[in-house]
């Protein structure tokens, strides 16, 4: 009589982040330790929600002997890919998202094909909904655990648990950032440094944070729709303050996620004067808008016109920070996260009917249901957000340069200030008020240290 033995699919969604590897291992070693087949598939949800899979060429199968040292590995063995499961029209409409019922009929096809009873899928927002889905129309039959990855930081994970990811690529960013920091010192110039982080701030906060960059600017501290010249203008009050402080040197670390507080696809692209494309998830692709460039020439005509010279230079840190070779922490961080995703995918006691989330909390296993982290009016996974409220936030702002009302408060602030914008007292607060309003007030104040 025949056995039928359990088989695991693994794939891996959205962008790359560190630590990748050591998911699909912890995984793959747990499942095949419980008597189960394991199969990977290749480029996410990308050839699977295709009629032109073709499992020989688009999946790998997956023994422990395979498995059992790629934690130590950046980068994903399964690749990866931005394809989802929505509706492309809900994506570029901006309306409610709606699953494409086409590909969902064809990925649980193919995963019936291969015999899959069990999914595990690692991804950010897009992924999580489109397995989501998965789970969803197949009502249990194909049980779904998700593991949440991003270096952005923004899924809804309870209190500060971090995704997946963030601690590696705040670290490398971090060593990048303090040696542009110290060429600045050097050469006296400036660095505006854009960081990802699509729509939250979390890792431009982290690295700033973490190395005292001179000022770090985030999307949740502006009002939903800015201007790059008020960008400038926050950046313009910092450059000068630390000039007043006797450094004509810096680095500014800039979250991308500002561009969508510039307006829509249509308001970049009149800004851009070019065409902005979107990603298979329907994103704006940030990597087309040059943020850095944008700021970096608005503030360099600024000091021009005063007859000033400053040398600030846009560099932008992403892409080689998601495939980093993960830090221990995230390499254990991942490897429970692995196990774990197994474990709920075989307790037969928990009910997986519309999926759930691995997370792991106070160092035991608690899974979240999908319905906890959508959004009713969207459908789409909710997003989380820097608190600007929070300690977090204010240590992190305490140790930046930046204009204060205060400063403007200030008799002797206030005339070095003037003295370095080689304007009049009255022209200085005329023009820098806006840009020194804080979010809260500051009671200790900022001189900086770095």
């Amino acid at each position: 009589m025949a056995v039928n033995i359990p088989k695991l699919a693994i794939l891996v969604g959205g962008g790359p982040a560190p630590g990748i590897n050591a998911v699909i291992g912890a995984a793959a070693i747990e499942a095949a330790n419980q008597g189960m087949n394991v199969v990977g598939i290749y480029d996410g949800f990308k050839h699977i929600a295709s009629d032109k899979f073709v499992p020989e060429r688009h999946c790998l199968d997956l023994e422990i002997k395979d498995v059992a040292r790629i934690h130590f590995d950046g980068g994903s063995i399964l690749r990866t890919s931005r394809t989802t499961l929505l509706e492309e029209s809900t994506i570029v409409s901006g309306d409610r998202v709606a699953p494409d019922e086409a590909k969902v009929r064809r990925v649980i096809q193919h995963f019936t094909e291969l015999g899959v009873t069990h999914l595990v899928t690692i991804g950010g927002d897009d992924t999580a909904l489109s397995a989501r889905f998965v789970a969803e129309r197949t009502n249990g039959r194909i049980r779904v655990v998700h593991v949440p990855k991003t270096i952005d930081n923004d899924l809804p994970l309870p209190g500060d648990i971090p995704t997946f990811g963030f601690n590696t690529a705040r670290h490398l960013g971090s060593e990048l950032v303090a040696n542009l920091m110290e060429d600045a010192k050097t050469t006296g110039r400036w660095y505006c440094v854009v960081a990802m982080g699509r729509h939250a701030g979390f890792l431009a906060l982290g690295i700033g944070k973490a190395t005292g960059a001179t000022v770090t600017l985030i999307p949740e501290e502006f009002a939903a729709t800015t201007t790059v010249q008020h960008i400038a203008d926050v950046l313009e009050g910092a450059i000068i303050k630390r000039k007043a402080m006797g450094r004509n040197d810096g680095v500014a670390i800039v979250a991308e996620g500002l561009a969508y507080r510039l307006g829509d696809r249509e308001e970049l692209e009149r800004l851009l004067h070019k065409k902005v494309p979107l990603d298979a998830a329907g994103h704006i692709r940030l990597a087309e808008v040059p943020l850095a460039r944008m700021l970096t020439d608005e503030i360099t005509q600024r000091f021009e016109a005063r007859s000033e010279k400053l040398t600030i230079i846009p560099q932008t840190i992403g892409y080689m920070l998601r495939c980093a070779p993960p830090t221990p922490l995230d390499m254990a961080y991942c490897r429970d996260l692995g196990n774990g995703a197994v474990r709920l995918l075989l307790d037969e006691t928990r009910d997986l009917t519309g999926g759930v989330m691995v997370t792991i909390q106070h160092s035991n296993l608690c899974p979240m249901s999908f319905a906890e982290m959508v959004d009713p009016q969207t459908n789409r996974t909710r997003i989380r957000q820097v608190d600007v409220q929070s300690d977090n936030y204010k240590v992190a702002r305490a140790y930046m340069i930046r204009l204060e009302q205060s400063d403007l408060k200030n008799p002797i602030m206030l005339a070095k200030l003037a003295a370095a914008a080689r304007m009049t007292e009255e022209e200085f607060v005329r023009r820098f008020t806006r840009a020194s309003t804080r979010l809260f007030e500051n009671p200790t104040g900022n001189s900086g240290t770095m």
